[in-house]
């Protein structure tokens, strides 16, 4: 049984996105451009027109580029700039996520991002997801207070074919001050199944609520209240 309400979680990408979004139901925005690439850092003038727009809180996702999550001195010099810039703009938190060489959490750019956030919370993104162990890098994360969701599909393409993984992992984050968000291939069909079988108290949905299933279609409205009303039932 679900006693506490399912945090439902919206990519939106632009300010009619996060109207939609927040109209039908959606309790948070994760705010980002160039879905296609996976989701990049969006412009200043974006930030600040969205966080006006809308009185849920938006999340920005600090990405300089798709290539990949390993990233070099320069990519932390952008980065260390958007996350005080998103902070400035009015950001409630920034999705980001680094790893080292070796595919596991990147601390040391962890704590530099953490710093320069000052504190505001963060989003560790689907770079979680490529990590050689996702248990042991959910223990690392646990220790970073400022670390308050973790986003994954469990390290599959989708999160609906990695419920036992994500069941794992919200027993190992209970009680602790990080949430995990689950996301990724989430449809509507299958969310409320999905939430019973995982426990997770936290859903993340992109293409699953935007006209007709796709990813670069504008947000549904009524997407997302069924989302919400699935989410409520």
């Amino acid at each position: 049984m679900q006693h506490e309400r399912v945090l439902l979680e919206v990519i939106a990408t632009t300010v009619a996105d996060a109207q939609a979004a927040e109209r039908g139901g959606a309790d948070r925005l994760e705010l980002v451009t160039a879905m296609g690439e996976g989701g990049l850092t969006p412009s200043i003038g974006m930030i600040e027109a969205v966080v006006t727009a809308v009185a849920i809180p938006v999340n920005v996702i600090v990405r300089p580029h798709s290539r990949s999550f390993i990233y070099d001195a320069s990519d932390y010099a952008v980065m260390l700039r958007d996350v005080r810039a998103a902070k400035r703009a009015g950001a409630h938190a920034v999705v980001i996520g680094m790893l080292t060489a070796s595919h596991e959490v990147d601390r040391e750019g962890l704590q530099r991002a953490i710093d320069a956030a000052d504190g505001m919370p963060l989003t560790f993104h689907r770079a979680f997801d490529e990590v050689r162990d996702l248990h042991e890098a959910l223990d690392v994360l646990l220790g970073f207070d400022a670390v308050t969701n973790v986003l994954t599909s469990g390290g599959k393409p989708s999160v609906l074919d990695a419920q036992r993984q994500i069941a794992k992992l919200v027993q190992r984050a209970a009680r602790t001050h990080c949430t995990v968000l689950a996301g990724a291939g989430l449809t509507l069909e299958r969310v409320a199944q999905f939430v019973s079988a995982t426990q997770v108290c936290a859903v993340h949905f992109g293409s699953g609520v935007r006209v007709d299933g796709k990813g670069l279609a504008p947000v549904d409205e009524n997407r997302v209240r069924l989302a919400r009303n699935l989410l409520d039932a």
